[in-house]
């Protein structure tokens, strides 16, 4: 009778001049049910899904957007349930992990992080992330998170206070209202902390449950602290605010999730759990996000190890991207030499060897007992790229044994049972909010297939991908520097016209087309040690992008300058001068 009078509901709206959109022939995920449903055609009425019928049954009004999705695939919009927008992903984002303030001012990296709040968050929508819950950030992204409410081009932003904890890094001490840390030294300090986030309205609460900073062993300082978590738990859930806990070590998650914690950010790492401790998450309906990738991300980092993705190199912010490359030339080698080598080391290989096999085999555990799971990928930590590190996190949970329908789960309806939204989004169902994206091809068959996006649609609005982010000339040349630092031959030759002109300046013709582009290349990329090129000055005039570069070939060093002509959204021709 419900299902009904919703119907009615909307068709009286329809009637009366409100948009509809009718995506046919299409096939749903359902990921609640775990099957898929072909033939039918999903009805969305400005900013929800109005209507799910058979194809047959359906009578479609002249004047309805019509979107013929035949052989094509619709799923909920995806969550990432872990993300920090006041961290930007890049080499320069966490100062007190490795302190970089020489090379770029800390402030200055704050600014930029709330900068790039906007392509970030075109970027999630790109990519088919349609909510995303910042589980740590500040007052002042608290206040900046109103601009992006109703705008299709970002994603629902769920977000935090500062986090809450008993130890605050010293490099993040004095920012004022761009300080993502609150340090509680007391009971009162907590509760009074809690209350001081309540006029920001912040969508809930996050605890930094930081174990061993005070001297002590892990079990004895966890429950020293205790009685701060405790207080801040129950002040939150006073307020109606649910809370998310840092806590990587199982004492800790433990006495978290003991004392009322409604989400845990990270898996625990330093233990094998037990079916005891998966029953007590089971039992507290605690939601826990593995958090796969950011440990090994930041590992890659240092020791300059890259192996990134196709997909990563061509979906990600270019420029942070290529910050993480920056370890390669920066003139303090004895600081970059320092991480490499110690990220390089026996016994830093084995620890991170084992912490991986740990939270692997500990998702497996939670995933057995009937724990909810939430994918998540704590983006905006070094190497942990916004948006597009979300593919690597869904690959690292299938190495864990979650089936892709688990997966999709995890991604979608779990995502949204974290704050209660779960009536609201997460599932491709009658009445929900129409945040959705229709594929090329199946999920269900390869995990990949969720970036072949045809469509995104985001409260309500149907997007093409060439108009969420429109590639500027400076991008693409960024990109194709990405991925020639990358040695990645295919990511390489992405932003590059099919009939592309390389000259050495003036006007001699070297080679013209991607193939006898890609022979050059790519013998260069396997045969050539020490490959690296720094960008060390940059000027763009128009569609015309101008780069001096340092480029290292072995033992040699070049200095050379590239200009890119860009024509029709593709790198057309190249000159380079050196």
């Amino acid at each position: 009778m419900k299902a009904n009078v919703m119907l009615f509901i909307f068709y009286l709206l329809s009637m009366y001049g409100f948009s509809q959109t009718y995506i046919t022939n299409v096939t749903i995920v359902d990921v609640e049910k775990k099957k898929l449903i072909e033939n039918q055609t999903v009805v969305i009425t400005d900013d929800k899904i109005s209507n799910i019928q058979s194809n047959k049954k359906v009578k479609i009004p002249e004047n309805a957007t019509v979107i013929d999705a035949t052989g094509k695939f619709i799923v909920p919009g995806l969550v990432d349930a872990h993300v920090h927008f006041f961290q930007n992903g890049g080499l320069y984002a966490r100062p007190d992990v490795i302190d970089l303030r020489g090379e770029q001012p800390h402030k200055d990296e704050i600014e930029l992080s709330k900068n790039n709040i906007e392509i970030h968050s075109k970027l999630y929508v790109r990519n088919g992330i349609t909510t995303v819950i910042d589980v740590g950030a500040t007052y002042n992204l608290l206040n900046k998170r109103r601009d992006y409410k109703d705008n299709p081009l970002a994603p629902n932003i769920y977000m935090t206070g500062p986090l809450l904890t008993t130890y605050e890094p010293a490099v993040y001490n004095n920012l004022d209202k761009d300080e993502p840390f609150s340090l509680v030294k007391t009971v009162d300090d907590g509760i009074k902390m809690v209350q001081n986030q309540l006029q920001y309205k912040p969508d809930f609460i996050k605890i930094w449950y930081i174990v061993g900073a005070d001297g002590l062993d892990t079990e004895t300082s966890a429950r020293k602290n205790l009685p701060i978590i405790k207080a801040i738990i129950e002040e939150s859930h006073k307020n109606n605010l649910k809370v998310a806990v840092h806590a990587t070590q199982r004492i800790t998650a433990q006495l978290a999730v003991e004392n009322g914690a409604d989400f845990l950010v990270h898996s625990v790492d330093d233990e094998l759990i037990t079916t005891d401790f998966a029953n007590l998450l089971k039992k507290n309906n605690t939601i826990l996000c593995p958090t796969l990738i950011v440990h090994d991300r930041y590992n890659k980092t240092f020791t300059q190890d890259f192996d990134y993705s196709n997909h990563e190199l061509t979906a990600s912010n270019p420029y942070q991207l290529g910050t993480l490359m920056d370890l390669a030339h920066l003139e303090n080698k004895q600081l970059t030499d320092g991480y490499k080598n110690a990220m390089k080391s026996e016994q830093n290989k084995s620890r991170a060897e084992q912490m991986n096999a740990t939270m692997i085999t500990n998702l497996k555990t939670l995933v057995d007992a009937g724990v909810t799971i939430a994918t998540g990928t704590d983006a905006g930590n070094i190497g942990t790229l916004h948006a597009s590190s979300y593919l690597a996190e869904l690959q690292a949970m299938q190495t864990g044994g979650m089936t892709n329908w688990q997966i999709l789960e995890a991604s979608t309806i779990n995502g949204a049972k974290i704050l209660g939204k779960e009536s609201e989004y997460g599932t491709v169902s009658i009445g929900k909010k129409a945040n959705l994206i229709i594929l090329d091809s199946n999920p269900i068959t390869d995990i990949n297939n969720l970036t072949t996006i045809h469509q995104v649609i985001n409260k309500g609005k149907v997007l093409e991908l060439n108009d969420i982010i429109k590639d500027t000339p400076e991008a693409l040349a960024q990109r194709q520097l990405n991925a020639y630092n990358a040695r990645n031959i295919k990511a390489f030759l992405e932003p590059y016209a099919d009939d592309v002109e390389v000259y050495t300046f003036p006007n001699q013709l070297m080679f013209k087309g991607k193939d006898l582009m890609r022979g050059s290349y790519a013998q260069m990329f396997k045969n050539t040690p020490n490959l690296h090129c720094e960008l060390e000055n940059r000027i763009i005039q128009g569609n015309v992008v101008i780069d001096e570069e340092r480029v290292q070939f072995g033992e040699r060093i070049i200095e050379a300058t590239a200009i890119y002509h860009i024509e029709k959204g593709k790198i057309q021709k190249v000159y380079f001068i050196n």
